[in-house]
């Protein structure tokens, strides 16, 4: 009964996800909004549905696949399996089934990363990344995320022997020191196979460091990151602890949009930074961590739920497992709180470029990066409410245009 419970949850959430793709698949047809109706010629408009498709297509297929090994895993008792072959210790258990969860993760992200990379992104001339390029991104990823699943498993084991049933409070507090640090430490990753170089000296520069200079920040560097080795896509950030911030503007950004339209978007990520929407997002996560650390400490206390899948007592690699599946049913609904606040931070930092003098700017950037992103400009409003973290690009150009109205001054 209980693993025939955990599999029924896999099957929800795989249909939930399957449902999701299916509605994104079939609103390339919706009606495109007339505010956005330019963004796209006949011939790109056409050129992107087929390229919504085969990336919704793939989407579908791939979950569809992976939902069928991750059942053939537990059905199986594979890990379990797989686990038998290491030295019968606590910390060999958990090695080996994070281990095969890596090795099938990284089956699936190398062919389904090599399809929609190597095929659909270059197909549709978005792709830069060559194959060395592709490889090198696998095993980094690979490693990245066998070590950082072991260590977060390993504190599980270290705090739930030490403290017991205080698990809950104290892995939701390790849980959430950890989502800070990678949030933090994703500027010195991000280091890791791209090349960053200096801002030339002139007027960009210098308009984008009063930008941050005259809200009180101190500029350590204006930085260019080659992504245009990956991707023809484009993006900025800027990053550091306190008011001692570096500004990173992607190459193609520097290459596609003009000096104000530039200004107009680093504006926009000025306004995250001044209402500190990613610490409010991780305070926010905070709720999501404590719900997992319930998840996790219910997986810890029941034999039962891993002798079902062959193991002789409790493992914590795979209590990591099933907590991935239990979250898999909760996420959707602690997310509707999350992605709701993220799409109303998104037009509270548009309005901080329409204060900075760029409004007029704002809504052709966003459009070119609507254009260059290859972005769904009239998406289903079910997925825009359970899954979306940004609101459309109609909302935004109309929230943008009313601003300007508001404060014409601008």
């Amino acid at each position: 009964m209980i693993k025939i419970a955990v599999i029924s949850i896999a099957l929800v959430t795989f249909i939930y996800r399957l449902v999701l793709n299916i509605v994104q698949y079939r609103s390339a047809n919706n009606p495109t909004p007339d505010c956005v109706a330019d963004v796209y010629d006949t011939e790109t408009y056409l050129k992107w549905k087929k390229y919504s498709g085969e990336n919704s297509v793939l989407s579908i297929v791939f979950t569809a696949v992976s939902f069928a090994a991750s059942v053939g895993l537990l059905f199986t008792n594979a890990y379990a399996a797989f686990a038998s072959l290491f030295p019968d210790t606590a910390f060999w258990g958990l090695f080996s089934v994070i281990l095969l969860e890596t090795m099938v993760d990284t089956v699936f992200s190398v062919i389904s990363g090599y399809i929609s990379t190597m095929v659909i992104e270059e197909k549709y001339g978005f792709n830069r990344s060559s194959v060395k390029t592709f490889v090198f991104d696998i095993i980094r990823n690979t490693l990245l995320e066998f070590g950082l699943s072991l260590g977060m498993v390993c504190a599980l084991w270290g705090i739930h022997k030490a403290f017991g049933d205080w698990l809950i409070l104290l892995f939701a507090a390790v849980l959430f020191v950890f989502t800070l640090c990678v949030s933090f430490l994703y500027p010195v990753f991000s280091r890791i196979g791209n090349k960053f170089t200096p801002l030339e000296e002139g007027e960009l520069k210098e308009r984008l460091m009063a930008l941050l200079t005259d809200h009180g920040y101190k500029v350590k560097a204006i930085e260019v990151m080659d992504a245009s080795r990956r991707t023809t896509k484009l993006n900025a950030y800027f990053t550091g602890f306190g008011k001692m911030k570096t500004i990173v503007l992607y190459d193609n950004l520097v290459n596609s949009m003009t000096p104000d339209e530039i200004c107009a978007v680093f504006a926009h990520e000025l306004g995250h930074g001044l209402h500190k929407d990613v610490l409010k997002q991780q305070i926010m996560n905070l709720g999501n961590l404590l719900i997992m650390a319930c998840v996790v400490w219910l997986a810890v206390r029941e034999p039962a739920l891993h002798t079902a899948f062959g193991f002789e007592t409790v493992n914590y690699g795979f209590a990591y497992i099933l907590l991935g599946l239990g979250l898999g049913l909760i996420q959707p609904l602690t997310g509707l709180v999350t992605n709701a606040y993220s799409r109303h931070a998104e037009f509270r930092a548009d309005r901080q470029s329409v204060k900075e003098g760029y409004g007029e700017a704002m809504i052709t950037a966003l459009k070119k990066l609507a254009r260059e992103n290859f972005a769904h400009l009239s998406p289903s409003k079910l997925n825009v409410v359970l899954g979306y973290s940004h609101p459309p690009l109609a909302q935004r150009i109309e929230a943008v245009e009313k601003e300007i109205t508001k404060n014409p001054c601008c």
